[in-house]
């Protein structure tokens, strides 16, 4: 499990997000999990909300990410705002690129809103890359 509200495993992953990733994977060899895990946030770094020049991970919308046994992948994420109006169109992004990684053999993405997104969820490269310094 990728979650964005627990401790780090992958140093990569904490200087990416301002929030640490804690990372489990069941049966999943580590060495496997790790490349599942660091090619999987690539991914997410491909997806971004159109109206703000970040990708969805730097700018903190991914709360949670598991991935089981099968190497199905569960994305809990949310948005900027209740009222976004890519709000139906996203997850289905987000499980394009992510669905795309070698090894994933699905993957479901759920907008959630709790809790709300903040600007403190941010990386220092989103807040520089929207102009926030």
């Amino acid at each position: 499990m990728i979650d964005s509200t627990e401790t780090t495993a992958a140093p990569e992953a904490e200087e990416a997000a301002p929030n640490a990733i804690a990372v489990e994977g069941g049966s999943i060899p580590t060495d496997e999990l790790e490349r599942l895990t660091s090619d999987i946030v690539g991914a997410l770094k491909t997806v971004y909300d159109p109206e703000i020049p970040a990708d969805i991970y730097e700018l903190g919308l991914i709360y949670k990410v598991d991935i089981d046994d099968d190497r199905q992948v569960n994305i809990d994420m949310t948005l900027t705002a209740p009222g976004c109006p890519v709000a139906g169109e996203m997850p289905s992004w987000v499980e394009d690129a992510v669905g795309a990684v070698a090894g994933v053999s699905g993957v479901r993405a759920n907008i959630v809103f709790d809790p709300p997104w903040s600007p403190d969820r941010m990386s220092e490269e989103a807040k520089t890359a929207i102009g926030w310094w």
